[in-house]
């Protein structure tokens, strides 16, 4: 378990935080290890009615870890490569989950909310998917659900240009289920929470999944050939000098 994700359990609920906000929640391949955990021992607890994922500070991610990440690249080998486990977990996942969003979601920040199933948006906060600016392509079935959600046009602003969007068009269009003011985040996701407690176990689960249904397949295959043309992309020169640009940014 990642010491940078914090996990409770209470009262029916699997609180997932993540909690390196000196870091912006940049997720490191451990982060992923202990998130893709959480996902999948909720997924066998019947104890377990809702999961709410949250970051901590004044960001829900930056992100992929890029020191991180090119220390311990992804590859399709194996199924245990740990942020496609976490990919995976979330596109069969049985239990509402409800995320929290503020700051900057980046990345993959964006793209794990597609396989949320309420999204509470706070006022101000920014969306961006950049994976071409850094020479790879899309994850997290993002490719196929992003045309669904938005519409083509709207997918290629954000994926092919990487274009940034705030709370209110990710509202329009559809990754977020509700818009909330400054401060009152916290608030709403306990109301939110605390509303689908209220409901019939069995009656939520099973609604749950059949919305995800006629999807599920479409989505696995999707996240499979997305992940074989990003890790073929991670040796390229194109990758190799975004992150070198990157990070000279950072030291200047």
């Amino acid at each position: 378990m990642s010491e940078h994700v914090r996990i409770d359990r209470a009262d029916g609920v699997l609180a997932i935080t993540l909690a390196r906000a000196e870091r912006r929640n940049a997720i490191t391949a451990a982060m992923y290890a202990a998130l893709a955990d959480a996902i999948e021992s909720a997924a066998q607890d019947a104890d377990v009615r809702v999961i709410t994922l949250r970051g901590e500070g004044v960001d829900f991610t930056a992100g992929n870890d890029l020191a991180d990440f090119v220390a311990e690249p992804p590859s399709t080998v194996g199924d245990d490569i740990p942020v496609w486990r976490l990919l995976r977990a979330l596109a069969v996942n049985p239990v509402p989950i409800v995320a929290a969003v503020q700051g900057n979601a980046v990345g993959i920040g964006t793209t794990m909310l597609l396989h949320c199933d309420l999204v509470l948006a706070e006022e101000g906060c920014r969306f961006i998917m950049p994976f071409v600016d850094l020479g790879l392509v899309p994850e997290a079935a993002s490719s196929l659900l992003m045309p669904q959600l938005a519409g083509r046009r709207a997918a290629a602003r954000t994926l092919l240009l990487g274009e940034p969007f705030g709370a209110e068009e990710a509202l329009a269009m559809g990754i977020v289920s509700h818009v909330v003011t400054r401060g009152a985040l916290g608030e709403a996701l306990q109301r939110t929470t605390a509303a689908l407690l209220s409901k019939p176990q069995e009656a939520s689960r099973l609604t749950q999944r059949l919305l995800r249904q006629g999807n599920r397949k479409a989505v696995l295959e999707r996240m499979e050939i997305e992940n074989g043309h990003f890790s073929e992309r991670l040796a390229s020169d194109d990758v190799k000098q975004a992150i070198a640009r990157f990070f000279a940014a950072r030291a200047g």
